[in-house]
């Protein structure tokens, strides 16, 4: 072999070890290191779907030069960025892992006893596979078409059931944020159901610290004054609409409530209790001693840490209630043959979203979680649960009697899982010699510390524990024979009885079970979801492996900062890249949903016309286009909404904002737009409009669902917005998880920066300015942050850049393919849209008595999720096909579109029946297909097999049709009866 030869294999050996090999990348900098020479491995080239072929065919149908001529078109010039992100170049696959892994390294695995509403848990192997590492679980959409979503709707009624049983209530929701918030939740529906007139709710300080901090947050805006106090000598002459209880209480001590609660009851007050749910196994359920609404965290079934989440709280309430309950609720009904059927319940998409009336703007879950919680009870079933407790009480009462013998006083004789113990002037002795044998406890105060056990607690674990007390070695453990728990508050009650909770006891019964729902659901794993406004795109496999690497999910959220240092090198580096992303000087990780965000972000505006002087400014004005969540953030903030129109283009009427702005100048707090507009178009008027709004005082407010069309091409903070928030579930590629986990970090300019969200318990921000905590975690979902920072490493500057151009592209080009049979509703300047287009389907309700939701059906015999269904406009559909899908795929989906259009035709024509027709069944079923008495006016083939390609890759839908009008007459919100089954 020649010289030469030798030298070219010896150049690409080092061309590939330089692009892999990162190891002297500076992991506390934000900027990825490009490789010294040209490789292959190309992220971003994975992340797109359309190759370089397909996109010259798609400009050239579109009669553009380029993908830069084409946003050239679509961007306003007067807001485009000339200048590139300063992210840097991408990484490989490879490298981004391995520099994450030299992040994650930073952490420092303690052994955390801090308890305060977070325990370490053991996630079952079989749930972590095959749910959350499973891209056909955590890659599904919300579940508003329940025809394709029976599966995770089945696992969440479980996780409803399971609330219900394990509380005592009547009725519970599908999930919450965390428990922090389902508290401010309750706190709000009991201010909107009070009877009595009054303007106070009590909280106990026996509750978790950060539960009262959100709160107090949630109640500033509102006018309700917190009395935060002890419930034993609250005096009830103090009028308040309601309480807050904790049950065991923060520093371990299980009360009896019974007799504040009756008291309650006498002035109309309504009760919230927080819970353990573990400890509810063992321990009377609030539902039997009076509650009247019960909230929580499900995080120890099964839920790693994650340095404070995600995690699926609860909320549990009466049937009385079932109308203001926040959030989504799940419920059964029938299909169109009459089989049994789930969809969410009461037929809105959130029942409490009511815009300027609202009482809570959450329009998301953490289903994702909920699943998981609830398979945890699947597996374990009521006996395992209570194993488990018992086991966590044993090893509990096992330590406290060895703290006894060594000389200390347990605060609390009677607990679950946790002590509060008095250790008088060994405390930082103690602390001492814990942070030694990496062991972290709860300082209480200077006497006082706190120990929670949970299950993954060893003996071994106990005896560490105890050495820490006494400074000396311990040989052997006694463990203890008697229980701890308050006799009168014993559990005599059964829950878990429904056969889904014991029928599943070995590992194959439940993989079975698991993939047996997993198939009913279409997620992105199956086919293309073209939603508008929320961007299913690729959630790419090296992005979700770092989420289980125990360096991010077994950190406790309020654990020393310093033992978090790998965390803080990556919230550094993510919000650094947020803010090159955005042009805003600051940026908060703390809201865990784009509700959240709307509604910090309006928090912070608040804060600074208050700091101002300008209290007095509380009006929002909000386009009538605007989603619900809009107005309801501002109503929760206390903020008075006033309408802003929208012309014919369906772009914000810049002169009815003029004169909105104008009339209420002296009041005017912030304007709410969201950009592109929420009808898919750029506005030229944009930077006119924010203008507008502070020359007459006021903040703008972007609303960031549509960050998607943006990134590397144009900044929300150069063209005038004060604050925005981020749906990384969205544009930075966390997955929806079937309806959650969000995060919805917030960015601002650099005079809002010090009124960022803060945290009583490890604050992040540290100014006194600082609106309060927002969230019960102090990052929010840290451990699914990893995502977009892998997301954001590897596509780099020019990847991020043309994967906004490329959705662009999509958008248009599906546009393009379907003008002439169908009406494209709104476009911008050169006739272009942004990343999402509306597709008027009105006029078929006259032609051929279609309606939207007949065409949207119809679709899923085809192998397609629908699209957006009559939002923003009522009779259309919203599509937004992503930079993700393929040409082949965006062409299916026309294709299937077109083919619709035909088949409306022949009902146009006469040549189909108005109500007895292909689209009036959709979709069909298994059922279908094999009926021996089909009278249908067309064929099954027709039915089920409308094109080539579902002939070879055939989605069945596991339903027909769902009545959503007799699951509200009937509401059942729990696990169905065996009867239910075995009459089908």
């Amino acid at each position: 072999m020649s010289e030469p030869i030798y030298s070219e294999i010896e150049t690409l050996t080092n061309t590939v070890d330089d692009a892999l090999d990162t190891s002297d990348t500076d992991t506390t900098t934000a900027a990825p290191q490009p490789a010294k020479l040209p490789y292959t491995d190309n992220f971003a080239d994975r992340h797109l779907g359309p190759r370089a072929t397909d996109i010259a065919a798609m400009l050239n149908l579109l009669g553009c030069e380029s993908l830069d001529d084409l946003q050239q078109q679509a961007v306003p010039d007067s807001i485009q960025l000339k200048s590139g992100l300063k992210i840097g170049a991408a990484r490989s696959e490879y490298g981004a892992l391995k520099d994450l892994k030299a992040i994650a390294t930073k952490n420092k695995l303690f052994r955390s006893f801090i308890g305060m509403g977070y325990a370490n848990c053991i996630t079952p192997g079989v749930i972590q596979r095959n749910i959350l590492e499973n891209p056909a679980w955590y890659t599904q959409y919300t579940a508003y078409q329940p025809e394709i979503s029976q599966g995770r709707l089945e696992a969440l009624l479980n996780f409803q059931t399971m609330v219900m049983d394990l509380t005592g209530m009547e009725i519970a929701n599908a999930s919450l944020l965390d428990e922090g918030t389902a508290a401010a939740e309750a706190m709000s529906m009991c201010y909107g159901l009070s009877k009595n007139k009054a303007q106070a709710f009590f909280v106990s300080e026996a509750c978790h610290p950060q539960t009262i901090e959100v709160i107090q947050t949630r109640a500033l805006p509102l006018g309700v004054e917190i009395i935060v106090g002890d419930h034993s000598q609250f005096d009830f002459s103090t009028p308040i609409f309601g309480a807050l209880l904790q049950y065991p209480a923060t520093d371990g001590t299980i009360y009896d409530y019974q007799t504040f609660i009756e008291q309650a009851h006498a002035g109309k007050t309504l009760v919230t209790v927080a819970a353990d749910l573990m400890s509810l196994t063992l321990l009377t359920p609030p539902g039997e001693f009076g509650a009247d609404v019960v909230v929580g965290n499900t995080q120890r079934f099964g839920v790693p840490l994650g340095y404070g989440g995600p995690h699926a709280a609860f909320f549990a309430t009466k049937e009385a209630y079932k109308r203001q309950l926040p959030g989504r609720l799940v419920g059964a009904s029938k299909d169109k043959r009459g089989k049994n059927a789930l969809r969410l319940a009461l037929q809105t998409r959130e029942q409490h979203i009511r815009r300027d009336k609202a009482t809570s703007n959450i329009c998301t879950a953490q289903v994702l979680l909920a699943v998981i919680a609830s398979m945890y009870a699947v597996y374990h079933g009521a006996e395992g649960l209570k194993a488990i407790a018992n086991r966590i009480h044993i090893l509990t009462a096992t330590l406290a009697s060895g703290v006894k013998q060594a000389g200390y006083t347990v605060n609390n004789p009677e607990f679950f899982d946790t002590l509060s113990i008095n250790v008088g002037d060994d405390a930082q002795a103690i602390l001492d010699r814990a942070h030694k044998a990496q062991i972290n406890l709860r300082s209480i105060d200077a006497t006082t510390i706190g120990i929670s056990i949970d299950e993954t607690t060893s003996t071994r674990d106990v005896r560490d524990l105890l050495e820490t007390f006494t400074g000396k070695a311990i040989s052997s453990l006694t463990i203890a024979k008697t229980t701890a728990l308050p006799q009168g508050l014993v559990r005599q009650s059964a829950y878990l009885t429904h056969p889904v909770f014991t029928s599943h006891r070995s590992e194959t019964e439940l993989l079975r079970y698991m993939y047996q729902l997993q198939q009913k659901d279409l997620s992105l794993a199956t086919a293309m979801i073209p939603l508008g406004s929320c961007t299913m795109k690729l959630n790419a496999t090296a992005e979700m492996i770092p989420v289980t690497w125990p360096e991010f999910g077994q950190l406790h959220p309020f654990a020393p900062v310093d033992q978090a240092e790998g965390y803080q090198i990556l919230f550094q580096q993510l919000e650094e890249w947020l803010s090159d992303v955005t042009g805003f000087a600051g940026i908060s990780l703390q809201p865990n949903a784009g509700s959240q965000g709307e509604y910090a972000g309006l928090l912070v505006i608040r804060a600074y016309h208050q700091s101002r002087g300008d209290a007095h400014r509380n009006v929002c004005i909000i386009p009538t286009s605007a989603h619900g969540t809009n107005p309801a953030s501002a109503v929760m903030t206390g903020m008075k909404v006033v309408p802003v129109s929208c012309d014919e283009d369906g772009n914000i009427d810049v002169a009815d904002l003029k004169a909105k702005a104008e009339l209420h100048k002296d009041n005017l707090a912030a304007l709410m737009v969201t950009y592109p507009s929420t009808h898919g178009v750029f506005e030229a008027g944009i930077k006119e409009m924010c203008e507008v709004i502070h020359t007459n005082g006021g903040q703008v407010y972007m609303d960031g669902a549509n960050m998607n069309a943006q990134v590397g091409l144009c900044r929300p903070g150069d063209f005038g917005a004060d604050v925005c928030h981020l749906n990384l579930h969205k544009t930075f590629c966390i997955p929806h998880g079937g309806g959650g986990p969000g995060v919805g970090p917030i960015g601002v300019g650099a005079h809002l920066k010090p009124f960022l969200p803060g945290h009583s318990v490890i604050n992040p921000n540290a100014t006194d300015q600082a609106i309060g905590a927002v969230s019960a975690a102090p990052w929010g979902s840290s451990s699914i942050l990893p995502i977009s920072w892998m997301y954001i490493a590897m596509m780099g500057s020019e990847g991020l850049r043309k994967a906004t151009e490329v959705a662009i592209l999509n958008a248009n080009y599906i546009a393009k393919r379907l003008e002439g049979h169908y009406p494209i509703l709104y476009k911008g300047a050169n006739g272009l849209v942004a990343h999402e287009c509306i597709i008027d389907l009105r006029d078929f309700k006259k032609s051929a008595a279609i309606e939207v939701d007949d065409i949207a059906k119809r679709l899923v015999d085809y192998g397609f999720h629908p699209p957006t269904v009559s939002w923003p406009v009522a009779g259309t559909i919203m599509v937004e096909p992503t930079e993700s899908e393929s040409k082949e795929e965006l062409d299916r989906f026309c294709d299937a579109l077109i083919a619709i259009r035909a088949e409306i035709a022949e009902i146009e024509a006469g040549n189909a029946d108005q109500a007895d027709n292909i689209l009036k069944h959709a979709p069909h079923t298994v059922e279908d297909l094999v009926d021996a008495n089909w009278t249908r006016p067309y064929s099954r083939e027709q039915a089920v097999f409308p094109t080539a390609h579902t002939r070879t890759s055939k989605f069945w839908p596991a339903v027909n049709r769902v009545d959503n009008a007799y699951g509200d007459r009937n509401l059942v919100c729990s696990c169905l009866p065996m009867e239910a089954y075995e009459e089908q």
